[in-house]
This record gives structure tokens, sequence and C-alpha cells, in this order.
């Protein structure tokens, strides 16, 4: 059972508005009531995740009928290609085991170099995509299957697809003789962690999925209840926070768990100019500013500390997101302005053609970097204090880089908040498109957005297509970077020319700022 503690805990009354109302609905949301949330909205076909703990049984024999064949063929360089829900999950269930996975939900073409295997013969990509058309993804598998292929290797053999059923990626790839395993239609891509999409690799990687939906199933017994932990939960989410809470899963068993939640959370409400920006810190002492509420999930010195094994952990967030959905009265289960993005994306790359990336004259350059913005100034000092200065609620760095070799960005997060004394948050790019991206665009408009892009040693043409992973990335950085413009928004676009020495000349900038 989910077990919480902390000081905010004696903040919760029952009697208030807002519990008295999830305390209503609690068990009409885990009878699946569809109403909950107004008419219109999605949740008529995205409530079966409520069932996975469940249903989820029925897939245990195609798992493991799936495990015995993959060691049976000496397939054990796992690679998952993933966006989102379909990435986040199984990426915390190999750090919560201490399994190896290499999860590639990136179009950097040397991040996309890094996911290589060793040993193509023993590798097996694991390609999960709900709507089967997500172009991050499609793109890789395309990558994936050519290389098998001049490996002389038959890419069937090699990749196993986890997908919606008759997707159009279920029915080519079932055509083609592919491995497929089809995940519930009515479960949404960030509530699908107890589903194929988590459970499939968590069994390939060697991790016993029974006792993930088995741990859900327990808990499951006491969320439905009055006064549950998920009431409790989402009441103080709302009571005690306007927008910004912070989530730091360090020293806990759960290690990754924040960075799902943040998905989860912030996807699920930022629409409608209102929501809850989750903001993952590196450690209970790292800096968030204003009156967010601090959530850990170990003992700590945090507001509130809810913990719980990770089947527990899955289920209970899933709650507490669909709940928050009610208390703000937005859809939980939508995410519109994640597909403006993708418009976005499409867009330019039609423009584009197969021209090369258009050069646009930079505000400022150096060695190193080149500033793109319509702020004034004439180094990079001055564009940092002036982007800085203005009081924001919350201030998003959005970088287009390889998580894996251009890691010291993230410092940036930490610096940031310590200057502004304000929430700051930090995504990789297009990751976080699939994540805080929907909240930017439709979560309250007091946001400022730095975004770093940068130049790539190496690129890697798509195959099938008349493009480069390269010139996808930038496509989707600047179609991003268009949607924030059109509101308006603060933004800083900073280019590295040579990635590492960049990054540092910024740290070194904010540092002395």
């Amino acid at each position: 059972m989910i077990k919480l503690s902390g000081p905010a805990l004696e903040k919760f009354d029952p009697q208030s508005a807002i519990a008295s109302d999830l305390n209503q609905i609690i068990g009409k949301l885990a009878a699946k009531d569809a109403s909950l949330w107004g008419s219109g909205t999605e949740a008529s076909n995205r409530l079966n995740w409520i069932d996975l703990p469940i249903s989820s049984q029925e897939l245990i024999p195609q798992l493991l009928e799936l495990k015995t064949w993959a060691k049976a063929n000496n397939l054990n360089e796992l690679v998952l290609c993933g966006m989102g829900g379909s990435s986040l999950a199984p990426e915390v269930i190999a750090k919560t085991f201490g399994k190896n996975l290499t999860v590639l939900d990136s179009t950097d073409p040397s991040q996309i170099n890094d996911a290589l295997p060793h040993d193509l013969a023993k590798a097996l990509i694991i390609v999960g995509s709900k709507s089967g058309s997500t172009i991050e993804t499609s793109s890789q598998r395309a990558f994936f299957i050519a290389k098998f292929e001049a490996a002389g290797l038959n890419p069937a053999e090699h990749i196993l697809i986890i997908t919606d059923p008759h997707s159009p990626l279920d029915q080519e790839a079932k055509s083609n003789g592919y491995r497929v395993i089809n995940a519930d239609p009515n479960v949404g891509g960030r509530y699908s962690a107890l589903s194929a999409f988590g459970l499939t690799p968590a069994t390939l990687m060697g991790v016993d999925p029974k006792i993930l939906i088995s741990d859900a199933a327990n808990a499951m017994v006491e969320i439905g209840t009055l006064n549950s932990s998920a009431v409790v939960v989402a009441t103080l989410i709302m009571e005690l926070s306007e927008q910004n809470i912070a989530f730091f899963d360090s020293d806990s068993k759960v290690p990754g768990l924040a960075d799902w939640i943040e998905q989860l959370i912030a996807e699920s409400t930022g629409k409608n100019q209102k929501g809850r920006l989750p903001i993952v810190l590196e450690s209970f002492s790292a800096e968030i500013a204003g009156a967010g509420l601090k959530i850990g999930f170990a003992n700590s010195q945090a507001d509130l500390i809810v913990e719980g094994t990770l089947g527990e952990q899955f289920i209970f967030w899933e709650f507490v997101t669909a709940l928050l959905g009610r208390a703000l009265i937005v859809d939980p289960f939508d995410q519109p302005n994640v597909t403006e993005a993708k418009d976005r994306t499409t867009k330019l790359l039609a423009e584009w053609g197969s021209a090369p990336i258009p050069l646009i004259e930079p505000q400022y350059e150096d060695s190193d970097l080149q500033i793109f913005t319509s702020i004034s100034a004439t180094n990079l000092d001055e564009f940092l204090t002036s982007f800085l200065q203005p009081n924001h609620t919350y201030i998003a760095i959005m970088a287009y880089l390889n998580r894996n070799q251009d890691k010291r960005a993230a410092n940036l997060r930490q610096l940031i908040a310590e200057k502004t004394k304000r929430g700051v948050t930090f995504g990789w790019g297009p990751r976080f498109l699939h994540s805080t991206g929907q909240f930017h665009k439709g979560g309250q408009q007091n946001g400022a957005f730095l975004q770093i892009t940068g130049s790539s040693k190496i690129d890697i043409e798509i195959p099938g297509k008349d493009l480069s992973f390269y010139k996808l990335l930038m496509a989707q950085a600047l179609g991003d970077g268009q949607a924030l413009a059109s509101r308006n928004y603060p933004l800083l676009r900073i280019h590295l020319k040579n990635r590492e020495a960049g990054i540092e000349k910024i740290i070194a900038a904010l540092t002395k700022l």
C-alpha cells in the first residue's frame, strides 16, 4: 500500500471544497465513469488504465513466450525506441530493478549513433508507438532495419513492435513478418506503464511483470476509497501549490520516477491556460522557487513523502492525475498542443524540401555559439541577464542535444534556479515535446523559454526519406520555437557551434551573473 508522511498531511482537510468533491467522485473514477470531466472529453475511450492491474494478467503467457524466444536466440542487447509514455515507464523500471536498457527517445544523430548495439547479432530493438505513426519512432525503426539488412541479418528476427491493434504500424509489421504485441487501444500513452508498453520491455529485461501488476492491484484496494491516499495527495497539490510542484527521487527505491510523473501531470493538466507544472530536482537541497510543494519518495525533509513499490506508484499517480484533471476542470486524457508542435515540424520540413536548413542571421555570434532572440544586447552576459530579469513564474530550458554526451547542459537548471529564485524545468528535446511541451503552450501563460540547439559533427540519413535526423531535429526545435513565439513568450535560442565549449561558456556566464 502507498504510505504517506510529511508535514503537509497536517493541512489536509477532508471538508474542503476540493477534498469533498474528490471524495464524492473517487468511487466513480474507480468504476470508470467517463462523465467526471464533462462532455466531449477523451475519457470515454481512455479509461482502461484502471483495469490494467487485472487485465494485463492476460499478457503474461505471451510475454513469457517472448522472453524464452529472446533468450534462446541470445538477444540480450536491448534498445527501446519510443517517445513519452512509450519510453519513460520502461526507463524507470530499468533503473528501479537495476537492468540494462538503452532508451532511444531522440532524433539527435549522435544519440542515434550511441544507441547502436555493440553486436547487432545479439540486438533486440523494441519499437513502441501507440499510434504507429510517431515520426521519431518510425525514423528510428527505419534506421535499425537498414543496419540489420546491411549486416546480413533479418530485421524481423531482431525487431519487436508494440502498438495499438489496427494501427498503420500494426498492419505493416504483421504483413512483413514482425513479432507484434498489441496494447489496449483504450489506454492513453502516458497511462500505459502497466500495459504492454511497460510490461513487454520489463519482461525482456528480466523483471517479473506479475510483481508490477499485483502490486498495483493491491494498491487499488485503498486508492478508490474515501480520503484515500490519492484523494489526499491530489487535494494537497491543488491547495498547496498554485502551479509549480517539485519532485525528487534521489535516495529512493524508485529512481527516475519523477521524470515519469513529470510527463504524466504536465501533459495531462497543462491546458486551457491552467495546470500543475512538475519540476524534477536533482536532490532535496536543489533550488526551487515560490510556494511549490516538495514531494519526495523516501524518508526525507520533503513536505510530502509518497512511499510504495513501483507498481503501486504507477497506478497511484495515474489516479492522482485523473483527480487533478477533475479539480482543474480540464480533460486529463488529451494533448492538443503536442499535436500543434508536430504540425509545425511537418510544415517546416515541407517548406525546406530537399534543400539545406535555411540560414538565419543571428543577433549575436562568437567562436562557440550564436544567439537568436528579439532581445537587444551585445554579448552573452547581457542576453542572459535581460532574458532572466523579467519576473516569470517559471523558466523552461529545452536542450535539443545528446543527453549522454552533452549532459553538462543539465547543470543549467540549478544555476538558473539559484540566480532567479524561480521554478526552472529542464527537458531534452524532442523528448520534452511529449511531456512538459504540452504545458508550455497550453498551461498558465507565465513561462520564459531558453532553447538550446547545437551543430552536429555527424548526420544520419533516414532510410526511405529525403531527410536526415539532424534536419528533423532542427525542424522540431524551430517548429516548437515558432509555437512559443506565436504566443509572445520570452524566447532565447542559443545555438552551439561547438557543443562542449558552448555549454561551458553558458555555465561560466551564468555563474558570474
